[in-house]
């Protein structure tokens, strides 16, 4: 039931202490935010903030009369990319009256979840390092309460720390998150110095310390005073009784206690479960359609690459037409076969190429966490540059889960966004086979990505333990060598069909290139990244003119070209690796292996045509490379049924170009038309040109800098 209908985004709700009401914050690029409040029994919403701003993570007071949040300048908030706010950076503390008024300033915010728990005066924030913190309302006593760590690793210089800690509201214990694992632990109140507890080894912990999830959660809270504690997992919302799990864990202690000695467990052997307290667990569906074309329309007169694996004339058709019903390819061959059908729309295109919609493996596009942008800009510079589908193998968040729905839905313009979600790290703590499937549960089960990174989760035991559960919950898995080349090839070994990242070792000879060829791993350099050297993305920024690049500055803020343009390093042109890279791709490709392209988010758009460039650069003929950023890389996200060539059945992911790559492989970046989802813009503008007429929107950083009347036109 949806409380308050509103244009702008709505966020971090927060209960009332009655429960009658909902406080959350809103956001929206062109005016920034509020907070708002809402009867849960319905009705008109009331605004309590007076001033436009940047707000998160709403929190009442107990006495229900305020409510606390983070407050800071939006115009910061708008242009950010890669991450939301750093903790503390530009935010403060404010109290904002419940009915509404001027707020007042408590402090700066210096961490992350502001709440209550045991005293009405004092509020709780987890600063990381500093541990959970507390202070008065008027920002004054801080105390340090306790520290929250895992153990040390060989991987790690000193113990990881908590992602979050919550304190429970009798003030005595607290919820502490690490690697995506919840823990319930008691606070002392003893000494001068503040108790640091180790979570990921409870038996030896100093302090009694429990692990309340198998699978995993985020966004957890204690609830009904403190007797259950809650989280949420994709969109399964789980709640925890602590008396029933207690009760749960003592019947099995007294079960195994009074059974004779000598008689074994009716459930031991191989085949046996540990039982363990389940949680509630409640299931939230909302159904939204996708978004897609209606109608037929047939592109007719170009030069047509269909990338089609077999295809005669390395899939050529010269006159060539294409013919999209809906979303979907429906017909694909010579022009003078194909008749236009009756009512649909005939586009000429006579003097260009028409191919499949660029694939980019390696895309990391990371737009502000928590509160959601409501226009994505990174999305909509690799639409533009004819990127119609992306795959990032390392998120680092969950948010994207709902990015993706967003551009699903039509709520967001983009590339179609897979993704592997955050990746499994050493911090998981494998240590069996049972641990790996329940770390792989929260993919295959709750976020439903299709695909995981594996990225020195432990030693080769616990990777292989990682492979076998991907397989046995149909998920597909990449992974890297982090500088490596015996990690590297361990993990094809392995079965890993994916490797992030170049080798960092060339040349590459031919045992290692008939390896990577035949077990069918698909290698993805990204070489504007390159190991061994200079990245690649050096000899660009420095050889061309990208700060002015008129088609780049439409589609990314004037700030972000700024701070990627104009301070560089300087590089000679026989220093740079990446030719060097790309001559191993190009042995690779020859050799019957599959190679990706990736731009690794250097450059929204234009920095995918750089890194194509760079792994055409080694000698690899024009038509692998165009394979090597189309069908290879459907491939290896696992899309080939849908993605990648031109064929009748795929989905309608295209793109029109003015110049030929096979002559020039610079040639890639003369988009002139995207299609994606049947779905056609025009590129330089993506204003739409079908099913329906519809200009962009005038983007919110068009009004800003001297360039501004132009963009606007």
């Amino acid at each position: 039931r949806e409380l308050a209908p509103s244009s702008a985004g709505q966020f971090a709700p927060a209960w009332s202490p009655d429960g009658n009401h909902l406080a959350y914050v809103t956001w929206s690029e062109q005016e920034g935010g509020h907070v708002h409040k809402v009867a849960v029994a319905g009705g008109k919403d009331t605004r309590l903030s007076r001033v436009s701003a940047f707000y998160n993570t709403p929190v009442w007071t107990p006495d229900g009369k305020e409510v606390v949040v983070a407050k800071g300048p939006w115009q910061q908030q708008s242009e950010l990319s890669y991450f939301n706010f750093i903790p503390g950076e530009g935010l403060v503390l404010v109290r904002l009256p419940a009915e509404g008024g001027p707020d007042r300033r408590i402090a700066p915010l210096k961490g992350i979840h502001p709440h209550f728990a045991d005293r009405p005066d004092r509020l709780y924030v987890y600063e990381g390092d500093s541990g959970l913190v507390s202070f008065r309302l008027d920002g004054t006593d801080r105390k340090v309460h306790v520290k929250v760590t895992g153990s040390a690793t060989p991987l790690r210089e000193k113990p990881e720390v908590a992602d979050e800690i919550r304190m429970s509201p009798d003030g005595e214990h607290a919820l502490a998150m690490l690697n995506n694992s919840i823990y319930q632990l008691i606070v002392p109140r003893i000494g001068a110095e503040p108790p640091s507890i180790v979570v990921t080894n409870p038996s030896g912990a100093s302090f009694p310390v429990k692990k309340i999830t198998t699978v995993g959660g985020q966004d957890m809270a204690w609830t009904a005073g403190g007797k259950e504690v809650s989280w949420s997992l994709g969109n399964t919302f789980f709640v925890y009784n602590l008396a029933r799990a207690k009760a749960f864990e003592d019947s099995l202690r007294n079960a195994v206690a009074a059974k004779p000695a000598g008689v074994a467990s009716p459930t031991a052997g191989k085949d046996s479960v540990t039982k363990v307290y389940e949680p509630r667990a409640t299931v939230v569906e909302l159904e939204v359609p996708r978004l897609k074309a209606r109608g037929t329309i047939v592109l007719r007169g170009a030069r047509l690459y269909t990338m089609a694996p077999g295809a005669a004339n390395d899939g050529i058709i010269e006159n060539g037409a294409v013919v999209v019903t809906d979303h979907r390819i429906v017909q694909v061959g010579p022009s003078a076969g194909i008749v236009t059908p009756a009512g649909a729309r005939e586009l000429d295109v006579t003097g260009k190429i028409l191919m499949p919609g660029f694939v980019d493996a390696h895309a990391h596009m990371w737009p502000a966490w928590g509160v959601h942008r409501g226009v994505v800009w990174e999305y909509l510079a690799n639409l533009a540059y004819g990127v119609t589908t992306t795959r990032d193998p390392q998120t680092s968040t969950t948010d994207v889960l709902t990015y993706a729905d967003l551009v699903e839905t039509g709520d967001l313009v983009g590339p179609r966004v897979f993704h592997t979600g955050p990746g499994v790290f050493n911090g998981e703590n494998i240590k069996d086979r049972k641990d790996a499937q329940n770390v792989l549960k929260r993919y295959s089960q709750y976020y439903k990505t299709n695909t995981i990174k594996q990225y020195l989760a432990g030693d080769r035991n616990v990777r292989q333990w990682v492979v076998m559960a991907t397989k046995e919950q149909k998920l597909t898995p990449t992974t890297e060598g982090a500088l490596d080349l015996k990690l590297d090839l361990t993990q094809i070994l392995d079965g890993y069909p994916g490797n992030e990242h170049s080798f960092p070792i060339s040349p590459l000879y031919q045992d290692v290139v008939t390896l990577v060829a035949q077990s069918g791993t698909y290698y993805t350099p990204t070489l504007l990244v390159s190991y061994g050297g200079p990245w690649a993305e050096n000899y660009y920024y420095t050889s061309t003119n990208v700060h002015d690049d008129a088609k780049l500055r439409r589609f990314v803020p004037h700030s972000e070209v700024d701070k990627l343009t104009r301070r560089r390093t300087w590089f000679h042109d026989d220093e740079h690796v990446f030719r060097l890279h790309a001559a191993q791709a190009k042995k690779i490709v020859e050799a019957g292996g599959r190679v990706c392209i990736g731009g690794h988010g250097q450059l929204q758009g234009l920095g995918y045509h750089w890194e194509l460039w760079s792994v055409q650069s080694g000698g690899m003929k024009p038509m692998d490379a165009l394979r090597c950023a189309t069908v290879f890389g459907a491939e290896s996200i696992g899309m080939r049924k849908d993605l990648g060539s031109l064929e009748k059945g795929k989905l309608a992911d295209l793109i029109v170009l003015d110049r030929d790559p096979l002559l020039d492989i610079h040639h890639t970046n003369s988009v002139n038309m995207v299609m994606k989802n049947g779905l056609l813009y025009h590129a330089n503008t993506l204003d739409q040109l079908w099913p329906t007429e519809k200009k962009l929107p005038a983007m919110y950083w068009w009004n800003r800098g001297p360039e501004a009347p132009a963009l606007l036109k």
